[in-house]
C-alpha cells in the first residue's frame, strides 16, 4: 500500500504571481522531508500597474514553471523518475495561471506515468500545519490571505467546515488597496506593516465592521472606505498628507484590522468543537501585529496556536505538495480530464459569501 513505502511528491502552484514547485517525500515510518522549495514572485513585473495583471500572470508563469521544477528537482537531488506523484493547484485562482500549472502537470504525470492530483489552493494553505507542525485533526484554521478570509474546522484533507468569513474584501485585498489610497508599494501588506510601525494607533478612530453582529462573519471593504476618506479629508485641510499622516492611517488601519479578527477568531473558537489546536495560514499571517493578537486570543482560551514560518505563509508549492500527499494516501487521484478551476469553494455544503455565478460559488 502506498502508505507502508517512502513517497515522493512534487507540487506545482500558479494560482497568483507566485510561480513556484517543491519537493516533498515522506517515509515508510510516515516522518515528512521538505527537500526543495522554490517560488519565483512577479513583484516587478506587475509594479508599474498597482496590483497583479492576469495576463501578465498567466505569461510569466508559463514562461517559468518548468524552470523551478527543475531547480526544485536540483535542490532535492532526485531525477524526474523518483517522483511518485503530482500535486498541482487547479484552483481557485486566475484561470491563466492556474491552467499553466495545470497543463505542465499534466505533461509530467503523461510522460512519466505518475499519479496526478488536482489540488484546492485554499486546502493547501488549510493543512500547512500538518507539513510544519505535524497537527492532528481536528483543528480550527484562520485561513487569511489576498484573496480569502474564512474560519474553518479542519476534519481532514477534505474535510472542511466553514464557520465564517469575509463578505466582501479579503484583509489582504484590503491591505493592498490602503496602500494603494496611501502611496506605498505592492504588495500592500508588508508596506503597510512598514509604515504601522512608526505611526500612532490611536490618532484616528476607524471602524470596527459587523462586531456588533453576530457570528464569525467578517468585512473590510467599510474599513478600507473609511483610510480613503480619512485621506481624502487631510488632504483637504492640509493640502496634502505628510509621512507621519500616513505612517497614522496604516497603523490606525492594522489595528482596526487585528481587533476585528481577534474578536472575531474568539467566537470560532467557541463554536469549534473538539479541536487540537487554533491555526492560522496565509499570506496576511506573516503580519507580526496580527500573528501576535492571534496567539493571545489562543492563550486566552487555553488552546495551542501555531503558525507557519513566515517562507510558508505566502504561496508556494510545499503546501501544495502536502496536500496532494494526503489525498494520494487517502487514494483520491485525478486524471486527464482535471479541469482549472476559478472557484472552488472548501465546503461545498456551506453557502457562498460572496455570492455565485455561472462559475460557481466564489467562496
Amino acid at each position: 500500500m502506498a502508505e507502508e513505502r517512502h513517497l515522493t511528491i512534487l507540487g506545482l502552484e500558479s494560482s497568483c504571481d507566485d510561480t513556484a514547485a517543491a519537493v516533498l517525500s515522506r517515509s515508510a515510518s510516515g516522518v515528512l522531508s521538505l527537500r526543495s522549495s522554490v517560488v519565483v514572485g512577479q513583484t516587478a513585473l506587475h509594479a508599474d500597474f498597482g496590483g497583479v495583471v492576469p495576463e501578465l500572470a498567466a505569461r510569466a508563469h508559463a514562461e517559468k514553471l518548468d524552470h523551478v521544477v527543475e531547480e526544485a528537482m536540483t535542490e532535492a537531488g532526485i531525477t524526474r523518475n523518483e517522483i511518485d506523484a503530482i500535486a498541482v493547484t487547479a484552483g481557485p485562482g486566475l484561470i491563466g495561471g492556474v491552467l499553466s500549472g495545470v497543463m505542465l502537470a499534466k505533461g509530467l504525470a503523461y510522460g512519466l506515468k505518475k499519479p496526478l492530483i488536482g489540488v484546492n489552493h485554499l486546502a493547501g494553505h488549510a493543512l500547512t500545519p500538518r507539513l510544519t507542525d505535524g497537527l492532528d485533526y481536528p483543528y480550527l484554521m484562520l485561513l487569511v490571505s489576498g484573496g480569502h478570509c474564512q474560519f474553518l474546522q479542519v476534519s481532514g484533507p477534505q474535510a472542511f467546515v466553514r464557520l465564517g468569513g469575509t463578505i466582501d474584501d479579503a484583509p489582504g485585498e484590503a491591505f493592498d488597496k490602503v496602500a494603494r489610497i496611501m502611496g506605498l508599494p505592492q504588495p500592500g501588506g508588508p508596506s503597510v506593516e512598514k509604515a504601522a510601525r512608526s505611526g500612532d494607533a490611536t490618532r484616528f478612530a476607524l471602524p470596527r465592521p459587523l462586531l456588533d453582529r453576530e457570528g464569525c462573519d467578517m468585512s473590510f471593504s467599510g474599513l478600507k472606505t473609511a483610510v480613503l476618506r480619512q485621506r481624502d479629508q487631510l488632504v483637504a485641510a492640509q493640502g496634502g498628507v505628510t509621512e507621519q499622516d500616513r505612517a497614522d492611517i496604516c497603523a490606525s488601519f492594522q489595528i482596526a484590522m487585528r481587533d476585528v479578527l481577534a474578536e472575531k477568531s474568539r467566537r470560532a473558537l467557541a463554536l469549534a468543537k473538539g479541536i487540537t489546536a487554533f491555526a492560522v495560514a496565509g499570506g496576511v499571517a506573516a503580519n507580526q501585529t496580527l500573528r501576535q493578537a492571534l496567539q493571545e486570543v489562543a492563550t486566552e482560551t487555553d488552546i495551542r496556536f501555531v503558525a507557519p514560518p513566515l517562507a510558508l505563509c505566502t504561496d508556494n508549492a510545499a503546501m501544495i505538495a502536502m496536500a496532494g500527499l494526503e489525498k494520494y494516501l487517502a487514494g483520491a487521484v485525478d486524471d486527464m480530464s482535471l479541469a482549472a478551476r476559478p472557484r472552488w469553494p472548501l465546503d461545498q455544503t456551506a453557502s457562498a459569501l460572496l455570492g455565485s455565478g455561472k462559475k460557481g460559488a466564489k467562496a
